[in-house]
């Protein structure tokens, strides 16, 4: 035995493998002691290798999924060995086989996927030329089928941040590598986001092969309809995708119907710090909600199935540019409020079960009785769903809801397949049994008649052998282990007849057989082992029947989910009053009375502010208080622009918005001690990325730029940075700062305006009034925001006694204000203007010979003498 597990393990060399064992998962060696640690597993040992003990531990076979989950979570990957042979007719170990391997990216099965989101795994091939690198991408979602392709190419200093904000979008949960690149990308990589890194074959990232593996795979004579024509290098891992996905599922993928090729600008930009900034599906600690209203995905989630709920976690990540699919969604949702549909139609959505995963399940043969019992009854509520989209369609034609009502068409054949297949309340399991409904199979009915007619056999024979024996307290029984049997106390055994036969001896009582007895045994017996092999053998074969009609199933998924997410967003939208933007093709950002739509669901009263951005109003500068609310009117902004594009409703009395296609946002000090990065190197790397990336139809939002360094270094950053996105940039931009002396740039500049989030003091003690008003604020609050924070109030009278200080001195930064008018072409000096960084200037010389660090205090003030001689020299 330990033989064919060695050689199977050579085969599965990286993963850990469960050796099935009777009732259990068994691992050996290096397997059991890891799994022993991470599982908290006994660890054993038995016999001995060269020696050496034989470490054992193992799981129950029956609840396997629950190890699974668990190490699947930690990023391991299990290899399911089971027995494939029969145990009586082997004359040797029983043959076993790996049937799949159990992966973060290939999960299939209920038990080990999270239920409102995807867990895709993703291909990566690089492709270089000269200074330019091609990347290709190819991921898949094996529990729901859909395969999809992205390549792009940029200088090889700025794939990196490219390929980090692609997979920050996909979120996958396995990364397939060449062996080449894979300590590459390793490097690249390395935050809690990525996934598990897996290394593949370089020669399975093969374009000829990958070509061939999809129109095989999508039953196609060619890719040109697909817009694949140039993508070869996300074609060539595509290859290593689907052969990594076959090689794992032990069998062919039926459910991968369809591609889709995925454009760089398909979708409105979102970078990990913006997807972070403004708590799309993760709150700021990088929790993940599914209920409670604390990110903006858990807000709207009133999805009823989980397909909806993924769809909208989908539609959160991925805006499209294109305004033309968000005003279909706008028109759907105004349809659905019209008719008050949403309250029935939710009720009914609630009835439907998960039919995407279910007729992925179907398609690798691995669903349970369960879930086609789930199936049957959610394909049965499409009649009431088709009905009511019609009703509430009548009032406004709305061409998405049309094509809804189209696809949710009851499936006939398909449903009557399984309503005659299976019972009502069938059995989780094929191998217990009271699957199969009656009337489906006439052998299989006969099969169970001879088993359930023997509880009758036993009475009657109960009855007559008391009559014959005259023993009243006889008994017929049956138990798995010694079969049927009958049972006299010692007692009466005098009275036993001779055709009886003892079978087992108890303490009190003596059980016998008779050759009836024994017969009927023999028959009922097979009967039932035969009837449980027929249910078996009709399920395998309703799973296979059930395969033309999984294109079908997946429509109808599709639809259920998109219909989902419409009522969920018009339900929110009900009872937030949330109104209907408008998307334009004029560059602007209008919203009346807009709110933070997460923030106002919590506290108790919201203040709604304004913001218009538009040709001649491109950057809005804001000033205020620390807890005055320049962060939640920043994101406010940035969510109900993305929120109209998701093609939600957004909380605002009036949105007009224009082409948007990137959203970038610089908020909040945090460190990256692991990628050795300071909190400002950190702020600079974030702010590099949007003064490189943002475009003239960008929102850019900058909170308190610069402010991680010294006062002059960080406002002449936050003054270049500002000037950039003004005069090179042209974004929309929101700039929060407590730099007051930026406050005068829109005299230079026009297309800025300042506006403040006000505060009152009264009483030494501030009040907030969160209303946005024009122009700059007249003072920051900072010791009144200290005092509310609990700082002791020695602290704060000597803060106050050393600000009255520093503004009596008037201390200003040595940079003039007019250093904000607009740079001047030539930065060349004047003539007869001193070049103090000239190293035959004596002063210069003396500055450049002093250490300030090396002077005592007399010193330090005899070297301010000679250099103040000097500068009278000169």
């Amino acid at each position: 035995m330990m033989q064919q597990y060695l050689r199977i393990k050579r085969e599965h060399s990286e993963t850990l493998l469960f050796y099935r064992m009777g009732d259990f998962y068994e691992l050996f060696f290096d397997d059991a002691e890891k799994a022993a640690r991470i599982l908290g597993i006994t660890l054993t040992q038995r016999g001995s290798s060269n020696g050496t003990p034989i470490k054992m531990a193992g799981v129950p076979f029956h609840s396997a999924d629950q190890y699974l989950s668990k190490l699947v979570k930690l990023g391991e990957s299990v290899a399911i060995c089971e027995q494939i042979g029969d145990p009586a007719q082997s004359k040797g170990p029983v043959e076993r086989k790996v049937v799949r391997v159990v992966t973060p990216g290939t999960l299939t099965e209920s038990e080990l996927l999270p239920e409102k989101s995807e867990r895709p795994l993703l291909a990566i091939h690089l492709t270089s030329q000269r200074k330019t690198v091609t990347v290709g991408l190819a991921w898949l979602s094996l529990a729901s089928g859909a395969l999809k392709l992205m390549e792009f190419s940029d200088e090889s200093r700025l794939i990196e941040s490219r390929l980090k904000q692609e997979l920050e979008r996909i979120a996958p949960a396995e990364i397939l590598v060449t062996d080449g690149s894979q300590h590459q990308i390793r490097g690249w990589l390395n935050g809690p986001a990525s996934g598990k890194i897996t290394a593949s074959p370089d020669w399975h990232f093969d374009y000829a092969s990958g070509e061939k593996a999809l129109l095989t795979q999508l039953g196609t004579a060619s890719l040109n309809g697909y817009g694949v024509d140039s993508q070869m290098t996300a074609v060539a891992a595509a290859n290593a995708l689907l052969c990594y996905a076959q090689a794992t599922q032990g069998k062919q993928l039926q459910h991968v119907r369809s591609l889709s090729v995925e454009q760089e600008d398909e979708f409105i930009g979102l970078d990990a710090s913006t997807r972070r900034n403004l708590e799309l599906t993760e709150n700021l600690r990088g929790q993940d909600f599914s209920a409670g209203g604390t990110t903006l995905f858990s807000l709207l989630d009133h999805c009823r199935t989980p397909m909806g709920s993924r769809l909208l976690r989908h539609w959160l990540h991925h805006a499209k540019r294109d305004q033309s699919i968000a005003q279909r969604r706008h028109a759907a949702i105004t349809s659905l409020l019209e008719s008050d549909a949403c309250p029935d139609l939710s009720a009914i959505l609630a009835q439907v079960p998960d039919i995407e995963r279910i007729t992925t399940r179907i398609a690798l043969l691995s669903a349970r009785p369960r879930d086609l019992a789930g199936l049957r009854n959610g394909l049965q509520q499409l009649p009431a769903l088709h009905a009511k989209i019609k009703t509430c369609d009548q009032a406004s034609i709305t061409p998405l809801l049309q094509e809804l009502a189209h696809l949710l068409v009851m499936p006939d054949a398909c449903l009557d397949l399984i309503a005659s297949a299976i019972l009502p309340e069938p059995a989780a399991l094929v191998r217990e049994g009271g699957v199969i409904a009656y009337g489906f199979d006439a052998e299989l009915d006969e099969l169970r008649a001879l088993s359930e007619n023997a509880g009758q056999f036993l009475v009657d024979l109960e009855t007559r052998e008391r009559t014959r024996t005259g023993i009243n307290n006889l008994r017929v029984e049956y138990n798995r282990v010694h079969g049927f049997y009958i049972e006299v106390t010692h007692g009466q055994t005098d009275k036993v007849p001779e055709d009886y036969r003892r079978r087992q001896t108890l303490k009190n009582a003596e059980r016998y057989i008779t050759p009836e007895l024994k017969a009927f045994e023999d028959k009922a017996l097979s009967a039932q082992e035969r009837a449980l092999a027929r249910e078996k053998y009709l399920y395998e074969k309703l799973l296979h029947d059930l395969a033309p009609h999984i294109g079908t199933l997946q429509s109808i998924a599709q639809a259920v989910a998109q219909l989902d997410v419409l009522v969920a967003l018009a339900t929110h939208a009900a009872r937030h009053d949330w109104r209907a933007p408008s998307l334009v093709n004029e560059p602007c950002i209008t919203i009346e009375q807009g709110r933070h739509p997460v923030v106002e669901n919590v506290i108790e009263r919201f203040i709604a502010n304004d913001c218009i951005l538009n040709q001649e109003r491109k950057l809005l500068l804001i000033t205020g208080p620390n807890m005055g609310g320049k962060s939640t009117y920043m994101r406010q902004v940035a969510l109900i622009t993305l929120l109209a594009y998701v093609g939600s409703f957004v909380p605002a009395e009036r949105a007009v918005i224009g082409p948007i296609d990137r959203i970038f946002t610089r908020i909040g000090a945090a460190d990256d001690l692991a990628g050795g990065r300071s909190t400002f190197m950190v702020e600079m790397t974030e702010s590099a990325a949007i003064l490189n990336g943002a475009t003239q139809h960008s929102l850019v939002l900058m909170d308190e730029v610069g402010r991680g360094t010294s006062t002059f270094d960080g406002l002449a950053l936050a003054w270049a940075i500002a000037r950039h996105l003004l005069e090179q940039t042209c974004s929309f931009t929101l700039f929060a700062t407590h730099y007051f002396e930026l406050t005068q740039l829109p005299e230079s500049y026009p297309a800025a305006a300042n506006v403040h989030l006000s505060a009152i003091e009264h009483k030494d003690k501030i009040v907030f009034l969160h209303a946005v008003q024009q122009g700059p604020a007249s003072q920051s609050y900072g010791l009144q925001v200290a005092q509310l924070a609990g700082v002791p109030q020695g602290v704060i009278r000597a803060a106050r006694r050393y600000l009255a200080t520093l503004e009596s001195q008037s201390i200003q930064p040595t940079m003039q204000f007019d250093l904000f008018a607009p740079a001047p072409r030539s930065q060349e000096p004047e003539i007869g203007d001193k070049d103090l960084t000239d190293e035959t200037n004596p002063l210069s010389a003396a500055l450049m010979e002093l250490d300030p660090d090396a002077l005592s205090p007399r010193e330090a003030l005899d070297a301010l003498y000679r250099l103040k001689q000097l500068a009278n020299q000169s």
